[in-house]
């Protein structure tokens, strides 16, 4: 008997996160390294807490198109790119380590604008009216890799406890 581990799908993990980062070079053109480098943080964020639970819901989807369409700079055709690739391909961005988004929003951003992104992470998790353990901890472990105090965490989870049904 042969004993092996899944191998893992050879054309989407790396080049999932390639694909994000071009589709975000090609609509923001205009703008600095920083500020591609920092939207691409951000949407991969997004799709990592959409698809926490394993499950990618319509609710998910209109909240990353309602978050992205907050970006100065990109178009409507923008966010479709964006939001058509995790339509697509969501379980292979979210599955990617978030390591590099994180390292670039505590780099590129300063205190407030990590803040400001953990409350749109913990928005993307109450999309669908139920905080599940997986969303929580996931958004745990973000706001400590963005180097945000589990004080701020509680303070910003608590401003969406109104629009759940249930926390668990």
């Amino acid at each position: 008997m042969i004993f092996r581990g899944k191998e893992k799908p050879k054309s989407m993990s790396p080049e999932a996160r390639d694909r994000l980062a071009a589709i975000v070079e090609q609509y923001l053109a205009d703008a600095d390294d920083s500020t591609r480098r920092i939207v691409t943080a951000v949407a991969g964020l997004l799709a990592k807490i959409a698809y926490a639970d394993g499950h990618y819901s319509t609710q998910e989807e209109a909240t990353i198109q309602k978050e992205l369409s907050r970006v100065h700079g990109l178009s409507q055709a923008g966010v479709d790119a964006i939001c058509g690739l995790l339509a697509d391909q969501i379980s292979h961005v979210a599955l990617l380590g978030d390591h590099d988004w994180t390292r670039d929003l505590r780099e590129l951003a300063d205190r407030e604008l990590r803040l400001e992104v953990l409350e749109v992470l913990v928005e993307m998790a109450v999309a669908d009216e139920v905080l599940k353990h997986e969303e929580q901890t996931q958004l745990r472990r973000i706001a400590k890799a963005l180097s945000l105090t589990q004080d701020e965490y509680n303070a910003i989870q608590s401003r969406h406890r109104n629009k759940l049904s249930t926390l668990s």
